[in-house]
């Protein structure tokens, strides 16, 4: 579910990354929890990963990390 999550992460962002299968399998995991920290501090509670609203915000996650990892290595 984690390469899932990340590469539709880095489908939605397209650009040139360092990182290749194992970078977007970590990022789609690591996107799965900021996801459900971001549910949780909007009040909508915990979710299933496997559901379509779970997916959403897996990607946003994601998307948030892939953000953060682009700045990071930038430098």
């Amino acid at each position: 579910m984690g390469l899932i999550i990340g590469a539709l992460a880095k489908f939605a962002m397209p650009g040139r990354d360092p990182g290749g299968c194992i970078v977007t399998i970590l990022l789609g995991v690591a996107g799965a929890f900021v996801g459900g920290f971001l549910a949780n501090l909007l009040g909508m509670g915990s979710f299933d990963t496997f559901s379509p609203v779970g997916i959403a915000l897996s990607v946003v996650g994601a998307i948030v990390l892939l953000v953060i990892y682009r700045m990071l290595v930038k430098r």
